[in-house]
């Protein structure tokens, strides 16, 4: 801090500015010291700070306990009993070296790692409710790392009132808190992010003699953030960066290179924490171990380009995360934290200047470089991100800083005007309200909050998705408990249908064989019989939710959040519909009918029996009907493949070509991933004669579903025709393959 009698910076930087000497070129030396920050409050203020802290710390552990299975566990649980076991075998077992299936062994193992032995001492398995308890604990205690090492790097740039409003808008932040609870991935990585960047800015403000515990803080946070996945290496980039800008601003600019002594002390400190803090991270992933200047740029590569691509709901539509727009990220953000920190951060953009010229300008510009460089680089990168913005988790402790900074600045313009500061502490709270009333109706599953400028969780529902990782499933069980459908003494087996498969099977593994869970998708839920179905809106088309038309009429019990529903759990009366696709598997006809007719008298809104009966219908010969049912299928979901195929089968047998051809085209507009209407496009296309656009389309479904029998033997039958048998065998020695 500056001491009395030193002059200002501003005065310093007017005097060089008024010099002619072109030599005045370097930064004066006090460039980095601001005004004392300290007031007469701070011995209250820290006790607050520290209060809130272990309130929050208290609200984040216990809120963990009542969170649901997250969806990925079951990649992650995997690979962390390969790690154990890799370590527990001193590196025999190699299981843990290659996954093919979610790339695990991309990632570091610490959280798994820590997490799987801990488990592995209590005697927990991943059958055990305890088993997920303690991972969520661990991810709890995490989250509140990530929040308390923001409020320090705050207040070690404005104060203990800066810190305390950092504290307050994380923890009223409900995506933050709600992946605090149970995600295993962008939390851990959070926390070792903001460890280091917090004990980053302490080192370097001590420097050359910074306090111990903050060289062993950035050691541990280097070496977290990059035991957890590639993207750590990021901080370690800062490292370098910042530590250079700091001996460079503070010591005189290129005059400060003449000193050998402070440049060596500079050199360890920022060497040794970076080489320390690497090496760390080598223990704890094994795939890294193996390569440790390879591997780990391999990972980074790997996720720059996010090989998973799955299918998202955005802005009302459902589309493969690979082609969703570049504003994906900041829409999601946008419409998810709090209006305090979008104000927040807006306004510390706005007073930039003024917050570089007050405060240290290195840490502050190190909190927006930590929170906007994340989002802006996979913008610029086109990377592939989805489910909301969780890849992006790490940046937004950075980010309430930035806002955070704003708030207290803003009290900081009415000093001594206590009224006025009241006021904006009130605007502030009314600004968290609606995020803090959110948590606490839905203490289980936070991280579905929408804010009021996507009109909130209700508002958004059908729009974007909400329970991606079916948390929600948790709920569903429980309320079959309380219900008394699951019980220890049951008297016949429950088989569960869903789409959540890990979390139900672990959830109902106290119960035996007594439970069948069985995996099925919401667009094959007729595929197979069951007795009941949780299914949460994960993966379920935009417009059939936005029309209200989900949860259909057999639904027994609805999981809602922000007056949307979340998660249904139905019962399957009769089995109507997996009986009647049986049956029409086989070709029986009249029996298909009765069972489809009576399925959709007893659930109106079920897509799958509508389009199955109008299949059924048509193979019948009963054109008229088979297309009415079609269409009641497609005024449910509009997106349903087989039902906008069966209305260009429907004006195939009608011999018209034309509408045929525009109906199939219409429906790869709606899913270019459907076969069929690839298939039957070629049909046409060879009736018309065009044999190389129907070649073209066939090899489009061929890609599409490597086994589609017809699409191979209508391939090979134009080969022959136009006189190219080698092609024609080519194409029949692929079909013999197919089993």
């Amino acid at each position: 801090m500056a001491k009395s009698g030193k002059s200002s910076p501003k005065s310093n930087r007017q005097e060089a500015s008024g010099s002619r000497q072109l030599k005045t070129v370097a930064p004066p030396s006090d460039y980095l010291e601001r005004a004392n920050t300290a007031s007469p409050q701070d011995p209250l203020l820290r006790k607050v700070f520290w209060g809130i802290a272990a309130l929050g710390f208290v609200l984040l552990v216990g809120l963990s306990f009542g969170s649901g299975i997250n969806a990925d566990d079951k990649f992650q649980v995997d690979y962390s009993q390969k790690l154990v076991q890799y370590y527990s075998t001193f590196g025999k077992d190699t299981a843990a070296l290659k996954i093919p299936d979610g790339n695990m062994h991309l990632y570091g193992g610490f959280f798994e790692v820590v997490t799987g032995f801990a488990n592995k001492a209590l005697g927990f398995e991943p059958t055990d409710l305890s088993y997920h308890n303690l991972r969520h604990a661990s991810s709890a205690v995490l989250g509140w790392v990530a929040i308390l090492c923001a409020a320090l790097l705050t207040c070690l740039i404005a104060g203990w009132r800066a810190g305390i409003i950092t504290l307050i808008i994380m923890f009223l932040s409900p995506r933050f808190v709600g992946d605090s609870l149970m995600n295993p991935k962008d939390i851990p990585f959070a926390a070792g992010y903001m460890m280091a960047l917090y004990n980053m800015a302490a080192v370097l403000e001590r420097m050359p003699a910074p306090r111990r515990w903050n060289v062993i803080g950035l050691v541990s946070g280097l070496a977290m953030a990059l035991a957890i996945r590639a993207g750590g290496l990021l901080p370690f980039a800062m490292l370098f960066l910042f530590a250079g800008l700091h001996f460079w601003l503070k010591n005189g600019g290129m005059a400060a290179f003449s000193n050998g002594t402070l440049l060596k002390k500079y050199a360890l400190v920022v060497l040794g924490t970076a080489v320390a803090g690497y090496a760390l991270a080598m223990v704890f992933w094994p795939y890294a171990l193996q390569s440790p200047f390879k591997n780990p740029f391999i990972a980074l590569s790997k996720f720059a380009d996010l090989e998973v691509k799955i299918r998202v709901l955005y802005e009302g539509a459902n589309v493969m995360s690979d082609k969703a727009p570049w504003h994906y990220p900041v829409k999601w953000i946008l419409y998810t934290i709090p209006l305090a920190v979008i104000a927040g951060f807006a306004g510390s953009l706005v007073w930039l200047l003024r917050l570089l010229g007050k405060y240290n300008p290195l840490w502050v510009s190190m909190a927006l470089f930590a929170s906007i460089f994340p989002v802006f680089y996979v913008i610029y990168k086109h990377s592939v991100i989805h489910d909301g913005w969780r890849h992006l988790t790490f940046a937004y402790p950075p980010l309430c800083v930035a806002a955070a900074l704003f708030w207290n600045e803003l009290a900081n313009v009415f000093s001594g005007k206590k009224y006025a500061q009241w006021a904006i502490f009130g605007v502030m709270g009314l600004l968290l309200a609606d995020a803090g009333v959110f948590i606490a109706a839905n203490p289980k599953f936070p991280y579905v909050y929408f804010n009021p400028i996507a009109g909130g969780t209700k508002g958004a529902y059908g729009k974007f998705e909400t329970d991606y990782w079916g948390v929600s499933v948790r709920q569903g069980i429980e309320w079959m408990e309380q219900q008394g459908i699951l019980k220890p003494d049951m008297p016949e087996t429950v088989v569960i249908a869903t789409n959540m498969y890990f979390s139900a099977k672990e959830l109902t593994a106290k119960y035996g064989d007594k439970v069948k869970v069985k995996y099925l998708k919401w667009e094959k839920r007729c595929d197979d019989a069951w007795d009941y179905a949780l299914y949460p809106t994960r993966f379920l088309d935009g417009s059939e939710l936005q029309k209200g038309k989900w949860p259909p009429e057999n639904a027994v019990h609805i999981v809602k959040a922000g007056g949307a529903p979340i998660l249904a759990v139905l019962k399957d009366n009769g089995k109507n519909c997996s009986l009647g696709i049986a049956a029409a598997k086989i070709g029986d006809w009249p029996t298909a009918i009765a069972r489809l007719k009576a399925e959709v008298a007893n659930v109106p809104h079920n897509e799958l029996a509508w389009a199955a009966l109008g299949q059924v219908y048509i193979n019948a010969d009963s054109l008229e009907q088979g297309k009415a049912a079609a269409e009641k299928a497609l005024e449910i979901t509009p997106d349903d493949s087989q039902a906008n195929n069966l209305i260009g089968m429907y004006w195939l047998y009608q011999n018209n070509a034309s509408k045929a051809r525009e109906q199939f085209e219409y429906s790869i507009k709606r899913d270019a991933s459907n076969p069929a209407a690839w298939y039957y496009l070629a049909v046409i296309a060879r009736s018309q004669g065009d044999n190389q656009t129907a070649l073209n389309n066939l090899m489009s479904a061929i890609r599409i579903a490597p086994t589609f029998r017809q699409a191979y033997e209508l391939s090979a039958q134009i080969y022959e025709s136009v006189g190219e048998p080698e092609r024609a065998q080519q194409f029949r020695a692929a079909l013999a393959r197919i089993k």
